[in-house]
């Protein structure tokens, strides 16, 4: 049973490609987000931009992890950019869960040049702390490897610093 527990919501497949791979490497629990809204197309492209935009909640369908959430020393979320936002459905997430949640680390997965680190903060609101690493990612960009890379090796050292204060 893992200590670390990698959650993520993927329209596309590139952030569930994304967080597949990170939970291979930290030999994490691997758990995706739905919300059952259909999304999918032209059509679901422009409603996740715009549930973005309006920072609308789903009610997201019931998760089962290996164990409570209070239980994981890391839960990493993994999000698509959308709008400028993460997606409905982990803001859904965080704001039913995200109290649980003491360590946490965030994958974002995003189309465009810019990082949209500003992400992070507005994911931060819905914790009692802030999150521990980030990443930002572009699917197929040149950088990929090299910042999955380091967001596991940033991540692993903070793991390391935890284990020593327990």
């Amino acid at each position: 049973m893992s200590d670390i527990l990698c959650m993520y919501y993927s329209r596309t497949g590139n952030t569930k490609t994304a967080m597949q791979e990170l939970a291979a490497a930290l030999d994490a629990e691997l758990v995706e987000l739905r919300d059952g809204v259909n999304r999918s197309g032209v059509t679901g492209f422009l409603r996740s931009g715009m549930d973005a935009m309006r920072r609308t909640v789903e009610t997201l369908q019931p998760i089962e992890t290996e164990k409570p959430l209070t239980n994981y020393k890391l839960v990493i979320l993994g999000t698509p950019v959308w709008a400028g936002r993460c997606s409905s459905a982990v803001r859904s997430f965080l704001q039913e869960q995200g109290h649980l949640l003491t360590d946490v680390s965030y994958v974002l997965l995003r189309g465009g040049n810019a990082k949209y680190e500003e992400i992070y903060d507005q994911m931060d609101k819905y914790l009692s702390q802030p999150h521990q690493t980030a990443v930002s990612l572009r699917a197929g960009s040149v950088g990929y490897h090299f910042w999955q890379e380091e967001f596991l090796r940033r991540t692993r050292a903070f793991l390391e610093g935890r284990e020593c204060q327990n």
